[in-house]
């Protein structure tokens, strides 16, 4: 029953973010993208450049924030995620890359605050 709250928790927060990033002008190219290395779960384009998401969400009252808990090996199974995505869709190998973060702290269903943290890490950091 967790991990199911916990799923829905994460495809909530998913939502939410996609909504907030298309009024931002962003265009949505891929959600849930899965591969042997992990999983990007939102792949947009910010004009030019080439954006992968991780969208964390928690609930209040947690020990961390929703943004700290992309920590360095989160970072690197994003990165290998994105190299993976590259390889299946080359024609956007070329484009300038960004790693950006949505963090969504829920106080209640209806109740959270969301912080969009862009360029949130680099590939060489």
């Amino acid at each position: 029953m967790a991990g199911r709250n916990s799923r829905r928790l994460g495809l909530d927060g998913e939502s939410r973010a996609l909504k907030f990033l298309r009024r931002k002008g962003l265009v949505e190219l891929e959600r849930n993208f899965h591969c042997r290395r992990g999983e990007l779960d939102l792949i947009m384009l910010d004009g030019e450049v080439l954006v992968f998401v991780e969208v964390r969400q928690r609930r209040s009252g947690g020990l961390t924030l929703p943004a700290e808990s992309v920590d360095r090996r989160k970072q690197q199974r994003i990165v290998a995620a994105a190299l993976a995505f590259l390889s299946r869709r080359p024609q956007f190998a070329r484009r300038v890359m960004r790693f950006d973060v949505v963090a969504l702290n829920s106080r209640s269903t209806d109740d959270f605050t969301l912080e969009w943290i862009r360029d949130a890490f680099r590939p060489d950091a």
